[in-house]
């Protein structure tokens, strides 16, 4: 069985150190820097929990930090390997303070396996996975499914255009009739279930509109970075060049959607995991009941709670669930 690693965003908001470094840099007009995009829910423990307890197989855990990281973090752990911003991106993008920087370049981590599944510090493994769940006959798992849209509408409150982007540099390398003729099989395929009817209706345009995008835990191979780096240098350089995350950058989306019309994927169901789009204590309710009834092996527990006062609560709510279903400290924990 080949390799493959696990690589773990972590960004810890209550770092003074951060929070001096960052407010040294001005934020431009078309800068997203919502502050849910660096809330700190105190509930990492339960990643490294749910490695333990439901994927004891994977080789190692890349932690990718500004620096920062929690005091209970075993980082002896012989899986452990704590990257630093500065030990993979070039000099001159540093300090980062955008993701589009921080994910579009995880090929460029030291030992890095071909095989690795990219995780937000929002996202849990909710159920025993093996290897095959990500990777069949080296090839990583996943639904391509065209869309007008990249998410659901109840999923998303404001206009994301990194999705749009990303899918016009897929035009601008690939034609849509060519693509789904050489892989039809894994573009019209039974397991996408409902999801196949966005394909189907899709299909009559000449070119590609966009892609279902399921916001869970995300199945690479290093080489598909790679590949698109030496095809679009210049777009991702200037993106990874912004110090706060811009809504016209492409995002790590691009290599998803490059290995869609590539055919470097195995189609698999699209009901492996939930994503949950947290706006309302009601949302957190819901996401609860689902983890500690075990409905899913992987869930994202996405912050766009509309009312600040409810953060605590909501945190609250999601952390206990998640308690309940991993309660033992793991070999990760000092």
């Amino acid at each position: 069985m080949a390799d493959i690693d696990f690589v773990l965003t972590y960004l810890d908001s209550n770092d003074i150190e951060w929070q001096k470094e960052k407010s040294k840099y001005t934020p431009g007009s078309t800068s997203d820097v919502n502050k849910n995009r660096y809330r700190e829910w105190d509930n990492l423990r339960y990643f490294f929990r749910s490695i333990d307890k439901f994927a004891p197989w994977v080789r190692k855990v890349h932690v990718v930090t500004w620096g920062h990281l929690p005091e209970w973090l075993n980082t002896k752990h012989p899986k452990i390997h704590i990257v630093n911003h500065k030990d993979y991106l070039p000099q001159e993008w540093l300090p980062t303070f955008s993701s589009r920087c921080i994910d579009m370049n995880l090929h460029r981590i030291p030992d890095l396996a071909e095989q690795f599944v990219y995780f937000n510090d929002d996202m849990f493994l909710t159920g025993a996975v093996e290897p095959d769940f990500f990777f069949k006959n080296g090839l990583p798992c996943d639904a391509a499914v065209l869309s007008a849209q990249a998410f659901n509408l109840n999923n998303s409150v404001k206009m994301y255009f990194a999705p749009y982007v990303d899918t016009g540099v897929i035009n601008k390398h690939f034609k849509i009739r060519k693509v789904i003729k050489s892989d039809l099989g894994k573009w019209i395929n039974l397991k996408y279930r409902s999801e196949l009817f966005r394909t189907i209706t899709m299909l009559p345009y000449p070119h590609f509109i966009c892609f279902r995008n399921f916001h869970l835990p995300y199945g690479y191979l290093k080489s598909t970075y790679e590949e698109v780096w030496k095809k679009e240098p210049e777009l991702l350089s200037a993106a990874s060049s912004h110090k706060f995350r811009d809504i016209a950058d492409p995002n790590h989306f691009l290599f998803t959607y490059w290995q869609y019309v590539t055919g470097k994927f195995t189609p698999r169901s699209v009901k492996y995991g939930k994503y949950y789009s947290i706006h309302y204590i009601d949302d957190a309710k819901s996401a609860a009941k689902d983890i500690r009834s075990k409905k899913y092996k992987m869930m994202c527990i996405n912050d766009t709670i509309i009312n600040d006062n409810d953060f605590e609560r909501i945190k609250d709510i999601v952390n206990k669930a998640l308690h309940s279903l991993l309660p033992q400290k793991s070999s990760f924990e000092i």
